[in-house]
């Protein structure tokens, strides 16, 4: 398999695989297998969501308050 990544990112590759002693084919599956297993994470918290909370409809300015809520607790924190 071969992909094309930007020179910038592929500098950022190389760097960190320098700093872990690995090569970049290490490295890029290691960050594969975690982004496919964030997903697969996302996907069954999705899931158990939609099964265990009642349907809801937000309007934007709802979901804008949530969100700005959200995070000024964590800065919070």
């Amino acid at each position: 398999m071969t992909i094309s990544i930007p020179a910038a990112l592929a500098r950022q590759v190389d760097r960190i695989a320098r700093k872990e002693g690995r090569t970049r084919s290490e490295l890029l599956r290691e960050a594969f297998r975690q982004y496919a297993a964030r997903l697969e994470r996302w996907d069954r918290l999705l899931v158990e969501a939609r099964r265990g909370l009642p349907v809801r409809r937000l309007s934007e300015s709802e979901v804008a308050r949530i969100v700005k809520e959200d995070r000024r607790g964590r800065a919070a924190r």
